[in-house]
């Protein structure tokens, strides 16, 4: 029973203790404060008066991270990116490769080191079933160079010829663009 005795007043008062803890929301100082003030609890078990003063760092952090505000107050003004100039589109136009189909000859467009457009400017159209392949053929070409970011792109089965040309020509744009 004598040792029961102050085991019920230390719980009671550590009970006090929490009872009267107030906290705040968290920022990048009081961590720091609340682990010392957690520290600095005197053997009567009261704690002592809350530090509302910041001790000021003497070196900044070697990496910063992001923080996430959680009070109300108005949040420091944040310094925005410098805009990147984006290259202005330049536009190349190939040399004409004939085929026995006809003349194919296209326009790239070109932005920074990267294609962003093919356009025919010339497909064989001299039959109706030449008309017909290259109708086909010229979405599908422009598709392909598009992906590759190059001349090397696939022959078309049906529109090999068709095919080659385009190459060769887009091939002759991209040279004139430095690409």
């Amino acid at each position: 029973m004598r040792r029961l005795t102050p085991v019920i007043l230390a719980t009671l008062a550590g009970l006090g203790i929490l009872a009267t803890f107030k906290t705040s929301p968290a920022t990048t100082s009081k961590p720091l404060a609340l682990s010392r003030t957690a520290a600095r609890t005197s053997a009567s078990g009261a704690a002592p008066p809350r530090d509302t003063t910041t001790t000021p760092t003497t070196a900044p952090p070697a990496v910063t991270t992001p923080r996430t505000r959680t009070s109300t107050a108005v949040p420091a003004p944040t310094t925005l990116p410098a805009p990147t100039t984006v290259p202005a589109p330049r536009t190349f136009v190939g040399d004409d490769f004939p085929n026995q189909y006809g003349d194919v000859q296209v326009q790239i467009v070109v932005q920074g080191h990267q294609l962003v457009d093919v356009q025919p400017l010339q497909m064989p159209s001299s039959h109706q079933r030449s008309q017909e392949i290259s109708q086909e053929a010229a979405p599908l070409l422009r598709q392909e160079a598009l992906q590759a970011q190059s001349a090397q792109i696939d022959v078309l089965s049906g529109a090999t010829f068709t095919s080659e040309s385009y190459a060769e020509s887009l091939q002759s744009a991209l040279d004139r663009a430095g690409i």
